[in-house]
């Protein structure tokens, strides 16, 4: 998934929206993308093995994503953001290298040197002691990374369809446990537009993710597709003033060359 939206989503979840109230619109926003450019491509609806893979990467994004927003939404991002993005890159990584085989040298060296980059473009200041959000990033990790070698396993062409059933289990499971257990919900009037853009960016993520675990190797897809941190350091420089650190900085370059090494070892 597009996990980068997660940051944004739990500074918001933190700040002034409720957790489920932001993955609610966050996810029916997704569904309603997915379902209309399901339409216009006239994509039919899951069947049978693609269905059963579609509810279940719906159930883990669910798990997913309402613990990476809980983590974030308790401060604890030194914690939950390095832990969340390794284990989202090294589990399908690892399903891709066991059902695939080992790709080029040039290609795993890649792959390492990119998992290193999203370690150190993970690392924020945080001056809080213990272990606070540990629980939750673990879980989301691996909720995450499942959820990345699920969908990697449906039929080509299955894309928006899936992701509708998806989007929709998600919605469905969000609406239970606020019923079940009355937790807040309702949102503030302004942050209905930027929970929004959350939503368009995350769907558009996992779109790009599918056609390119459908078109590629899941291993190359899945790290690639794990290095937003960089992105979301570069903007939070550009657009915030952030000061870059230097293990960020190290980070991005790493990210570059990861890139490039997986670039050339694919052409």
């Amino acid at each position: 998934m597009a996990w980068g939206g997660g940051d944004f989503g739990g500074g918001l979840a933190s700040r002034r929206a409720p957790l489920f109230g932001v993955v609610l619109l966050s996810q029916l926003v997704g569904l309603s993308i997915a379902v209309a450019v399901a339409l216009i491509r006239e994509e039919s609806i899951p069947a049978g093995r693609d269905l059963i893979l579609s509810l279940l990467a719906g159930g883990l994004g669910g798990v997913g994503i309402t613990m990476l927003y809980r983590g974030l939404a308790m401060g604890r991002m030194g914690i939950v953001a390095p832990v969340t993005g390794v284990l989202a890159a090294v589990i399908p990584v690892t399903a891709g290298i066991v059902l695939e085989g080992l790709p080029r040298e040039i290609v795993l060296g890649g792959i390492i040197v990119a998992i290193v980059a999203v370690v150190l473009v993970s690392r924020v200041a945080d001056e809080g002691g213990g272990r606070s959000g540990l629980t939750e990033a673990l879980v989301a990790g691996v909720a995450i990374g499942l959820f990345g070698v699920v969908i990697s396993q449906l039929s080509d062409g299955i894309v928006f369809s899936a992701l509708s059933v998806i989007r929709a289990t998600q919605s469905v499971l969000v609406v239970v446990v606020v019923l079940a257990t009355r937790s807040a919900w309702r949102l503030p009037r302004d942050t209905l537009l930027p929970i929004t853009v959350v939503g368009v960016l995350d769907m558009a993520g996992n779109s790009f993710y599918l056609l390119a675990v459908q078109s590629g190797a899941l291993a190359v897809a899945s790290v690639l597709s794990s290095l937003y941190p960089v992105t979301t350091v570069i903007l939070a420089a550009i657009v915030l003033r952030e000061r870059v650190t230097r293990d960020h900085a190290l980070g991005i370059v790493l990210a570059a060359a990861a890139i490039l090494m997986i670039g050339i070892g694919s052409a």
